[in-house]
């Protein structure tokens, strides 16, 4: 059986109405082809969900339709992030109460807390739910893996000598996963359990079939896959995440272009060169929805 919260964990993107209003058909419709092409978990409102932007009753209804597509055959780790403890441990509650099955907390990116702070922020976190925690905060990770319920790290510095110190320190069951879909393979040669993904957006079986080929120790199959799909790992944040993804996904059919506002459409020349990216991958020939 697999443990919770390894292999790969899509970071969904929210998709918008014309109107503006989140586009409820669509949140289903992405979570059941996330889930038809073998994902492992979900992963919600988070930043690639433009969550600052997010009500609380969008982020609720969001978790609770794709907890319901899900229907308990893969784990929702809904996003509940932000610089405010109270209102974090509100959030978590209301993840809770949505179906959540764990949750991922970013460090809070505005008031910049000590590390003593980051520690106490999160152990408060933790103390307030029973909902298994995976955090983005690597240099209080020794004493935080200390906290049962704090199961895991989204590491996303680029940093692989960070990476290596990091899965040396902590114990073997706590969870090390790659926040950067490119330095996946990476990771897990060193003893990472999975990615955070944002390319599996628009190709999760692709994703699926490179990180379980890792798993097995076939880096071989692995690399073959990774080569083929860097350029879209690498054309997505060729602007502000999730800017890239959502403008490709619309170019393949999956949701409507439409950001929230400081979110807006990528520069002519961004479009261009994802387009290229996926036409390289034939993938422009349809969505599979």
């Amino acid at each position: 059986m697999r443990t919770n919260w390894t292999g790969v964990g899509t970071a969904l993107v929210t998709p918008f109405t014309k109107t503006g209003g989140i586009d409820e058909p669509a949140i289903r419709r992405l979570g059941r082809r996330q889930i038809d092409a073998g994902i492992h978990f979900l992963v919600p409102c988070g930043t690639t969900g433009e969550n600052p932007t997010l009500t609380l009753a969008e982020r609720v209804r969001i978790v609770e339709i794709l907890v319901d597509e899900a229907g308990g055959r893969i784990p929702v780790l809904a996003g509940a992030g932000g610089y405010d403890t109270k209102e974090i441990i509100h959030l978590a509650g209301e993840m809770r109460r949505a179906g959540a099955t764990g949750l991922l907390s970013v460090t809070p990116y505005y008031n910049k807390p000590t590390q003593e702070g980051l520690y106490q922020h999160f152990q408060a976190i933790a103390e307030s739910t029973p909902l298994p925690i995976v955090n983005l905060e690597p240099a209080t990770l020794a004493r935080l893996a200390t906290i049962p319920s704090v199961v895991g790290v989204k590491e996303a510095s680029g940093n692989i000598t960070q990476m290596c110190e990091i899965c040396n320190a902590l114990p073997a069951d706590f969870l090390v996963l790659s926040g950067d879909d490119a330095i996946t393979l990476p990771l897990m040669a060193i003893g990472g359990r999975g990615i955070i993904s944002v390319a599996s957006n628009e190709i999760p079986a692709e994703m699926v079939l490179m990180v379980e080929a890792a798993e097995r120790g076939d880096f071989a199959a692995a690399r073959v896959v990774h080569k083929r799909i860097l350029p879209l790992m690498q054309v997505n944040f060729v602007e502000a995440n999730p800017v890239p993804v959502k403008a490709a996904m619309a170019a393949m059919g999956l949701i409507e272009e439409v950001y929230r506002l400081p979110m807006c459409s990528p520069r002519p020349e961004s479009k261009e060169k994802i387009l290229k990216v996926l036409r390289g991958l034939d993938l422009l020939k349809g969505a599979l929805v």
